[in-house]
C-alpha cells in the first residue's frame, strides 16, 4: 500500500486511479482548497457538485476545475449554498434531493475563521453556525441521496486545539468572545460530528471521518491581519520548540493541504477512518500539550461529548 505524508498532493493521492461514475459533493468550491478537491477529482472522471453562497464568484473561479473535468472526463457543476442561512441550507438540499441522483460522497469543506462577532441569519455564532451548524443540517437533509457505502468528510483544523465545544453556551452569550476560540470550537464541533455522523449512519455503511488539512495560503484568513497570523505562527512554534524541538511551522502547497479530503472521501478504508480525525492522509495519534502540532486532542473524539453535541445541534436547528 502506497505510503502518504505530509508532502503528498492530491494527485499523488489519486494516482492511476479512475473516479468515472462517482459523484461527489464539495461545499466551498469558490477558492482554495475547494477549488483544489474538486479540480483533482473532476481531473480522475468524477462527477462534482460545487455548493457556494457565492454562485458568481465561483463561476468566474472555476476555469480550472472546467478545464480538467474536460480533459479528465468528469463534470462539474454549482449550487447555491449559505451555510449561515437555514433557509439556505434547506432550500439547497430539497432540491439535491428532489434532483434525486446519489452522492458517493459528501466533502463538507466550506469554512470561515476567526471573524469578528456576528450572527447568521438564524441567530447562532457565525463561526459555530457556519463550520458546525450548517453543514449538520445540510448533510442531514443529505441523507437520502447519499448512497449506502458512501463516505462523509468533515473539515476540521489544528485549531481544534484551542478549545472544546461549549455546549452550555455555544453562542456566546454569556463568554466574552473570542475569535480563535470560537474557531477553535467549531473544528471540534465538526470533528465531534463526525464522531457520531459515523456511528448513526455505519449501518449503511457510510462511514465518516475529519480531516485537518494542513496550514495553506488560502482565503480562510481573510479576516486575520497578517499581524496577528504571524504572532499567532511566532506563539506555536515557540511552544513546540520548548517542548519537542519541533522545527518551524511550514505552510503546504494548496495541492497539499486537499490531499487528506481527498484520500478520505475515495481512497482510504472506511473501517480504517470511520469516525477517526486524519491528517496528512494517515489517521492521525491522540495528542497531548499545547505545543503539540499534530495529532488530535482527545476531547475531539470523544463519543460521549459527540452524542451530546449532535443532540443539541438537532434541537438549534430544528
Amino acid at each position: 500500500m502506497t505510503q502518504f505524508d505530509v508532502t503528498t498532493t492530491t494527485d499523488d493521492v489519486l494516482a492511476g486511479l479512475t473516479l468515472s461514475g462517482k459523484r461527489i459533493l464539495v461545499t466551498g468550491t469558490s477558492s482554495g482548497l475547494g477549488l483544489e478537491t474538486a479540480r483533482a477529482l473532476v481531473a480522475h472522471g468524477a462527477a462534482v457538485v460545487g455548493a457556494v453562497r457565492d454562485l458568481g464568484r465561483a463561476e468566474q473561479a472555476s476555469a480550472d476545475v472546467r478545464a480538467a473535468a474536460a480533459t479528465g472526463g468528469g463534470r462539474f457543476s454549482l449550487i447555491t449554498l449559505d451555510l449561515a442561512s437555514l433557509a439556505s441550507v434547506r432550500a439547497a438540499s430539497d432540491a439535491l434531493v428532489a434532483d434525486g441522483r446519489p452522492f458517493d460522497a459528501v466533502i463538507a469543506n466550506a469554512a470561515i475563521m476567526a471573524t469578528p462577532f456576528g450572527r447568521t441569519a438564524d441567530g447562532f455564532e457565525m463561526q459555530f453556525g457556519t463550520n458546525h451548524l450548517g453543514h449538520f443540517a445540510f448533510i442531514n437533509r443529505l441523507a437520502p441521496v447519499i448512497k449506502d457505502g458512501g463516505r462523509v468528510v468533515v473539515l476540521s483544523s489544528a485549531a481544534h486545539r484551542f478549545s472544546d465545544v461549549d455546549l452550555d453556551d455555544p453562542n456566546f452569550e454569556r463568554t466574552d468572545y473570542d475569535a480563535w476560540i470560537a474557531y477553535g470550537r467549531s473544528k471540534t464541533a465538526n470533528a465531534l460530528f463526525a464522531v457520531e455522523l459515523d456511528r448513526r449512519w455505519k449501518d449503511r455503511g457510510i462511514r465518516a471521518a475529519s480531516v485537518h488539512p494542513g496550514g495553506a495560503e488560502t482565503g480562510l484568513k481573510r479576516s486575520v491581519s497578517q499581524e496577528d497570523m504571524d504572532a499567532l505562527v511566532a506563539r506555536i512554534n515557540a511552544v513546540a520548540k520548548a517542548e519537542t524541538g519541533a522545527p518551524a511551522f511550514k505552510l503546504k502547497s494548496i495541492p497539499q493541504a486537499a490531499a487528506t479530503s481527498v484520500w478520505a472521501a475515495v481512497v482510504a478504508d472506511g473501517e480504517s477512518i470511520g469516525g477517526r480525525y486524519c491528517e496528512d492522509c494517515n489517521v492521525a495519534p491522540l495528542a497531548h500539550g499545547d505545543g503539540v502540532r499534530k495529532g488530535v486532542r482527545d476531547y475531539a473524539i470523544d463519543a460521549e461529548t459527540a452524542k451530546t453535541l449532535w443532540l443539541k445541534s438537532e434541537a438549534l436547528v430544528s
